[in-house]
């Protein structure tokens, strides 16, 4: 998962109303969290910001924690993102259950499981 992702996830996780920018890095230290522009409310039409922070919720310590919750979470569905590009194709299942329901041959049927199994043994839950 890329940083981005995670920095903007967790914001939107613990303060889903929090609206910041920042230039430059991903705030993925303390040091760039602490750079971001938190927008406070609008005047004129334009945003008006601060860098400090005006959400306890948001403080680095529950970003950071959120960010590795996300982090953690993404690793261990490893198994899934690799059995979802390995899997045989839908229409595969379609055709050979329709064979074997309809035509009474289940050739293709008997091959699309063990294609799946396969998968499923390649790529073990976690």
């Amino acid at each position: 998962m890329e940083k981005f992702k995670k920095f903007g996830t967790a914001i939107k996780n613990l303060k889903p109303d929090a609206e910041y920018s920042y230039s430059g890095d991903v705030p993925i230290s303390e040091e760039l969290f602490n750079n971001v522009d938190w927008t406070t409310g609008v005047e004129n039409g334009a945003s008006v910001t601060t860098k400090v922070n005006p959400h306890p919720e948001l403080a680095w310590s529950l970003v950071l924690a959120e960010m590795n919750r996300l982090q953690a979470e993404y690793n261990n569905a490893v198994y899934a993102r690799a059995r979802l590009t390995a899997y045989p194709y839908m229409r595969d299942f379609i055709e050979a259950y329709t064979e074997k329901e309809i035509g009474g041959d289940s050739t293709k049927w008997n091959e699309y499981v063990t294609k799946y199994n396969k998968v499923r043994s390649d790529n073990p839950k976690g």
